[in-house]
């Protein structure tokens, strides 16, 4: 009966791939992707994402070790305000980062002065993929780093290794696994993101908002083309992250 019932809501979570197939024929998918311009949504969803990445390794990494290992004060504070902001709906996230870096604020007359612009410019977009992806990646990266003993970073610096190389040599390779992840599933969010994107980035068009203005304009069989283009894109370094980090458990 457990077996069956596992298997009702596999396929149930199946069901909208399996209709996106059903419903797509490859004279749509030529004829809609072979538009003019068709596929630029997608290379800016790809960059856009990319640098989103970039900027959670380089600013959240450290966040999540320090998290892992008990060195912030108040440290569960910490962790209920990463919380906070998974939980807020992208929408409103949007809504509220109008209030932070929009042109009348502090922060967007900072960025006035640097003739940048954090409302409907590239910029904007990477700003909101951050903020819909950041809790993702900091979160799935303090539990990567806490599945990391750490008496074999103390044993390594009673072997000479500074912090530095011991987190070098072997927190991070331990981690990494994890950290994959971590970082895939920052990926599918970052490219996917749309709540927060269309409030403060409604240009440049990423593929979320070609789906949806495409659906808005054309209606559902003109838009399923891009919605396939997206998990083509979305999907395989998720798939790739967790085929690595299931291995990586297997032989430990």
């Amino acid at each position: 009966m457990s077996l069956a019932a596992a298997g009702v809501v596999w396929l149930a979570l199946l069901a909208p791939v399996v209709a996106l197939g059903a419903h797509l024929s490859p004279s749509a998918v030529r004829r809609s992707l072979g538009a003019p311009g068709a596929l630029s949504p997608l290379v800016v969803s790809v960059e856009s994402a990319a640098v989103s990445l970039a900027v959670l390794v380089v600013a959240g990494s450290p966040l999540a070790y320090l998290l892992a290992r008990g060195r912030l004060p108040l440290g569960r504070l910490w962790e209920a305000g990463l919380l906070v902001t998974l939980m807020m709906p992208p929408l409103v996230v949007g809504l509220l980062l109008v209030f932070v870096v929009g042109p009348h604020t502090a922060v967007g007359g900072w960025l006035g002065r640097l003739h940048l612009s954090a409302t409907n410019t590239f910029l904007a977009l990477v700003i909101a993929e951050v903020y819909e992806s950041a809790p993702y990646y900091v979160l799935g990266a303090q539990s990567a780093f806490e599945a990391v003993d750490p008496a074999l970073e103390q044993q390594a610096a009673m072997l000479g290794d500074p912090p530095r190389r011991a987190w070098r040599r072997v927190t991070l390779p331990l981690a990494a696994p994890g950290l994959a992840m971590a970082l895939a599933t920052a990926w599918a969010r970052a490219i996917g993101a749309f709540g927060a994107v269309i409030i403060i980035a409604y240009h440049p068009y990423g593929l979320p908002l070609m789906i949806w203005t495409t659906l808005q304009e054309e209606g559902l069989a003109a838009a399923l083309p891009f919605a396939l283009v997206l998990l083509v894109v979305a999907l395989p370094l998720p798939l790739a992250a967790y085929a690595w980090s299931a291995r990586a458990r297997r032989r430990s």
